[in-house]
This record gives C-alpha cells, structure tokens and sequence, in this order.
C-alpha cells in the first residue's frame, strides 16, 4: 500500500431528514399585509386629496360667478318705475380662463327674463346643470328695488362652462396618482425592509441551533425580541430536559456495565477453572461456550461503558497537545501478544510528527476499538498496518488483510449496535465503529471506510 495514498475518501455519518408541514412564508405574508396596507392607503389618498382639489376649485368658481353676478345686480337701478342696467362688461371679463370657457347670463325682473340667456334661472345660489349641451356651473344672486309704484324683484344668474376646472382637476390626479404610486413603491420596499429585518431575527436563531453540535445542548443567552422570548425560553427548557435525560441514561449505562463487568469476571475465573478439571467432553463444550458468551457479554460491557464515556466527553473535551506517534506506538505494545496468539504481525508505521489538540482518553479509547477490530477480523499468519499521515491531512489508517467490508453494508456499519453479516460467529457488540465516528466528530474529523486494494479493510481516522 503506497505510503502518500490514504485508504479512503468515503464518510460514514448518521443522517437524519425530519418532515416538516410547511405553510405559507411568514415574510411573504407579513409583505403581502403591510403592502397591501399600503394599496389601499394609496388608493383612498387619492380619492380623499383629489375629492378636497375638486371642493377647493368649485368652491373658487363659485366665488367668482358670484361675484361677477353681485358685479351685474349693482348696476341695476329703479326709474321712473322701470329697472334699467348699465351692464358692466367687467363683470363678464373676470370670468376668463385658460380654456376660453364659455359664459352665460340672465336677468329678470319679477321672473320675467330682461336680458340674455333664457332657462337660466334658478331659485339655488350655485347649481351644476347641463345647459346648451355643457355642463355648466350657475351661480344667481336677486335683490329687491323699492321705487314710487310696487317694488321689484331682480336676479342675476351666471353661467359659466367647466373645462378650466376639469383640466385643473386631471392635473392634481395625475400628480396625486403619481405622488400615491410612488408612496406605494417606497412603502412595498420598506414592507419588504421590515419584513427581513423581523425574519432576520429567526433566522438568526435558525442558523444557531444548525451549527450547534448534536451533543451542544446548553441553552441559548443571546439577547432576542420580546416576541421571541417565549419561544427561546421554551426551547431552552426542552433542551435543558433532554440534556438531563441524557446524563440520566449515560450514568445508567455507565453503573449498569460497572456492575456488570465484576460478577462477569467472577463467573468466568470459575468457569475457566472448571473447565481445568472436567474431562467429559461434553462438559467442556458447555463450558466453552459458557466462556464465550462471558466474553462476548464482558465485551459488549466494556463498550458500552466505553461508548457511555466518549458521549459525556465529547461535549466537554478535555484537551492537550497529543503525540499520536507515542500513543499508537503504546497501544500496539500492549495488543502486541495478542496478535502473537493470533498469529498476526502488527506493524506500526509512524515516521513524521504527529501531533494533535484533543483529548488522549478519547483517541486512545477510539484508536484501540480500531486495532481491535481488525484483530477480530485479521487471519492467520498476516498482518495488520497502522499507518499515520500527515499530507494531505493528519490521519491514521488500520487495516488488515481479511474479508473487508462488504459494499452494501459499508454505509451503515459505523451505527449503533449494527455488525457485519459476514462477521463469522466472532464476538462483538457493535459499538467499536461508533466509538471511533464519535471521538472523530468530536475533534472535528470523520470516520471513513474503505477496502484495500487486496481486499483488506481500512478504517481510517481523519482529522
């Protein structure tokens, strides 16, 4: 196996996908409410602006018809008992327009008509009426003259055409309808502004809880608004609760195996001795496979325990500068007469400095499930290499020249409690692979498996 080649680039990791019933966006929504606020807003400040435009211009009309009409009834007076009027062409100028609006007018005496414009006569001061095909604007004004004979009843009414004001009026509805479509621009971009800025605030607290580790459990201080108080309170009341139900079942575990461990120990130092003594063939094989299932229980003990450690440790890493050189060259000393009595030759190849921050506990703990695992699996008269290497990144490689993994079941062998099919009758629990992941995600590496190219496995630590 080349030295500069690592055994593989394939992760073993749990993946877990939740469903989640997913509404409408609450951005979206709060948009679609402050922007059609904003619609409405716009629209009645249109009506409501042009509607007090139109009372400003009539009420401005009506002045002057009126007082063109006042201008006309002053120059009537009473001789010799006839109404007479010096009509007073002012009167009439006064009304000019932009717009050449047309002008009409009426005078009667006691209702019959003196001069001008027949049908004009209207008992109103001001009145909207459609006259010679316009629709014109009538203002009338009357006064009574009081002469030698009866006194006589005159009124004026003036009449003048409105496309001045209609002209006026379009001009203040387009600038008002542009004014209200520019207000419904900039408050549809601050709805927008608004809405991500309030959103802001989830996501951020999203993003907190997504980068947090799956041991990360410690409640949330960061300051949040008043609105999301409850919610950040009641997730840290959660959190605290499954944080306390985790210590209970790992303290659990963790009592359960030291229990466990001693009596198992006991039972198989007095069984091993029976069998010292018994002949009958068939009682050594009771009493053989008596001593397997101590040492398979004894095992699964032992990992549990171990398993239970690594979950409390890895949330609270005791850290310290770690020669893994000096550690693995430790381990294979001790595992050295076990593979003697396998037959197998454990090789260390450890040349450059290998120097990690993390917690030696930890990485022992996974570095021996490894060396383990392929000594479970490792044949006669082979060999088992652990490698470590620094380039492209620091990481130590164990394999052995057995069966290797099989590739439909690679994926999934790093789980909990989960075994090989072709694991062959040897003793196990499942939980070696877990532990190595565990402590590798904990010192911010992964666990990858692969098979050599002769047909070996490797388990490699990569950080």
């Amino acid at each position: 196996m080349s030295k500069s080649k690592p055994c593989a680039d394939l992760a073993i990791g749990l993946i877990m996908t939740r469903d989640v019933t997913v509404s409408r966006s609450l951005r979206n929504r709060l948009a679609m409410i402050l922007t059609g606020g904003a619609a409405v807003l716009a629209i009645v400040l249109f009506f409501v602006v042009r509607g007090y435009a139109a009372q400003i211009a009539q009420q401005g009309q009506d002045n002057i018809l009126s007082a063109s009409a006042a201008s006309i009834l002053d120059s009537a007076v009473l001789r010799d008992g006839q109404v007479e009027l010096d009509f007073p062409y002012a009167a009439l100028s006064m009304l000019s327009t932009d717009a050449d609006d047309r002008v009409f007018y009426a005078i009667y005496e006691d209702g019959a008509l003196l001069s001008g414009y027949a049908g004009l006569d209207i008992p109103n001061p001001f009145r909207s009426l459609t006259y010679d095909g316009a629709t014109v604007r009538v203002a009338t004004a009357s006064r009574t003259l009081i002469g030698a004979n009866v006194p006589r009843r005159v009124s004026v009414s003036v009449a003048q055409t409105q496309d001045a004001l209609s002209g006026t009026l379009n001009r203040i509805s387009t600038n008002v309808a542009v004014f209200g479509a520019g207000f419904f621009a900039l408050a549809t971009a601050l709805s927008f502004w608004a809405t991500s800025t309030t959103i802001g605030q989830l996501r951020r607290l999203t993003t907190s809880v997504t980068r947090r580790g799956p041991q990360d459990l410690s409640p949330f201080t960061k300051p949040v608004p008043t609105e999301m108080a409850p919610l950040v309170g009641s997730l840290n009341n959660l959190m605290s609760r499954l944080d306390q139900s985790l210590k209970q079942s790992e303290d659990f575990i963790a009592e359960a195996a030291h229990r466990v461990r001693t009596p198992l120990a006991t039972v198989r130092s007095y069984a091993e001795a029976t069998f010292q003594r018994v002949e009958n063939p068939e009682n050594r094989d009771a009493l053989r496979s008596m001593m397997r299932a101590i040492d398979e229980s004894s095992r699964a003990a032992g990992q549990l325990l171990d398993h239970a450690m690594v979950t409390f440790r890895a949330e609270n890493l005791e850290r310290s500068d770690v020669d893994l050189n000096d550690l693995l060259r430790d381990l294979v000393q001790r595992m050295t007469p076990i593979a003697d009595m396998r037959d197998v030759d454990l090789i260390l190849d450890a040349t450059a400095p290998a120097h990690l921050h993390g917690d030696p506990i930890l990485l022992q703990n996974a570095l021996r499930n490894l060396l383990d695992n392929a000594l479970k699996y490792a044949p006669a008269d082979s060999r088992i290499m652990v490698r470590v290497q620094t380039i492209p990144s620091l990481s130590v490689d164990v394999s052995d020249e057995g069966r290797g993994f099989r590739l439909g079941e690679i994926d999934m062998l790093a789980d909990r409690f989960v075994r090989g099919s072709d694991s062959g009758g040897q003793i196990g629990s499942g939980l070696g692979l877990t532990i190595a992941k565990d402590v590798a995600a904990a010192h911010g590496g992964r666990l990858i498996l692969t098979n050599t190219p002769r047909g070996g496995a490797c388990a490699t630590l990569q950080f």
